[in-house]
């Protein structure tokens, strides 16, 4: 299962959804803590100088530990190719 986790309000979050018509959760994280565990955060780096999370990529196993991790963004295929590997 995929999802994108953003530090945007929830409202801003299901707009930017549904404009990018996403097939997949995307989650908000106002205050940053999810971003926060995985060393992403970028302070005052959105509009208005919010604290904005950095591009990346990890894909879980279902213990929830992380087999691969990908910073910056990524064709959808390899993504694709890393999960078949799991």
């Amino acid at each position: 299962m995929a999802v994108a986790i953003s530090a945007d309000t929830n409202d801003e979050s299901r707009e930017l959804s549904r404009k990018a018509n996403l097939t997949f959760p995307l989650l908000s994280d106002r205050k940053a803590e999810v971003i926060r565990s995985f060393d992403l955060l970028v302070p005052k780096g959105g509009e208005d100088n919010r604290d904005i999370s950095g591009i990346a990529e990890f894909l879980l196993d279902s213990s929830g530990t992380v087999r691969w991790r990908h910073f910056g963004e990524t064709r959808a295929e390899r993504f694709v190719d890393e999960a078949k590997k799991l």
